[in-house]
């Protein structure tokens, strides 16, 4: 199939000219049970990387047992190892929960007090299992909402982990995450998922209605009948600025978090302030 061998073609040329891996470099896939993160688990394996999986339960009742059986499958077909966290154990409490009580104390959103957790876990457990990178499922679709989300939030700043290599520094702390599917569309890894048969959920997450992202991809989704590159000329035009931003938080350094001693560019990391608010 012709749509299907260009698609992985475009991904491997992005992991190529980026030079997102190595040969022998263990990489390391957050897979969420989506199309995208099965995605890539899979091409990477098919393209000979050294893969292994990584899949945090959110303990969001059916939603979750379902995309944890999808990844088991996957894995399990293409001799991919496993390894699943729960948040439940690491932080004590299952994500609605720790939404429902952050919310309540806080002006951070659901999603992002969830991106803010499951981010910190995954490179903390991305780490441990010894991965030089780890890689995500985000599309242009993904990456072009953000951009656009933080355009009109007035800070810029708040992208300098976009790109199809993220991570300022060279830091034994840093897992430095890649996304290969940072120039595919959504639609295009949609119907890719679909004619490959992968054992994936399409339905979005339960929280998403009424998400602020979820009102930019809509927005994104009517401008792009009119202008059908709108979303690849917004990737390509911040990512044009990325050096330039990143030079500037370089400048600062990089801190510890004084509770966790992760990586942050606080003093507290944000998933320690959560962490707080939860005990």
């Amino acid at each position: 199939m012709k749509t299907v061998k260009r698609f992985e073609n475009l991904v491997l040329k992005t992991i190529k000219e980026n030079n997102l891996i190595k040969k022998n470099e263990k990489v390391v896939v957050a897979m969420s049970g989506g199309k995208d993160s099965t995605t890539v688990a899979y091409l990477l394996k098919k393209f000979g990387y050294n893969v292994e999986a990584l899949h945090v339960n959110l303990h969001m009742g059916k939603w979750s047992d379902d995309n944890m059986d999808n990844v088991k499958k996957m894995c399990e077909i293409n001799k991919i190892p496993l390894h699943i966290f729960s948040i439940k154990t690491e932080l004590g409490n299952t994500i609605c929960y720790i939404k429902q009580v952050v919310g309540s104390e806080t002006n951070y959103k659901q999603c992002t007090i969830c991106g803010i957790l499951r981010r910190w876990l995954i490179n903390k457990k991305a780490r441990s299992l010894g991965a030089k990178k780890l890689a995500t499922g985000h599309n242009l679709d993904d990456e072009a909402q953000t951009a656009l989300m933080n355009l009109f939030k007035g800070n810029m700043m708040l992208g300098i982990n976009s790109g199809p290599k993220v991570g300022m520094f060279e830091d034994k702390m840093f897992v430095t995450r890649i996304k290969p599917l940072y120039f595919c569309e959504e639609e295009n890894v949609r119907e890719y998922s679909k004619k490959m048969n992968f054992p994936v959920m399409y339905q979005r997450c339960p929280c998403v209605i009424g998400a602020y992202r979820h009102e930019v991809r809509n927005y994104l989704n009517d401008m792009e009948k009119k202008n059908p590159k709108i979303k690849g000329n917004i990737v390509k035009s911040f990512t044009k600025l990325l050096p330039e931003l990143r030079n500037e938080v370089k400048s600062k350094g990089l801190k510890y978090c004084k509770e966790c001693g992760e990586p942050s560019r606080n003093d507290i990391c944000k998933a320690c302030q959560i962490r707080m608010k939860i005990k």
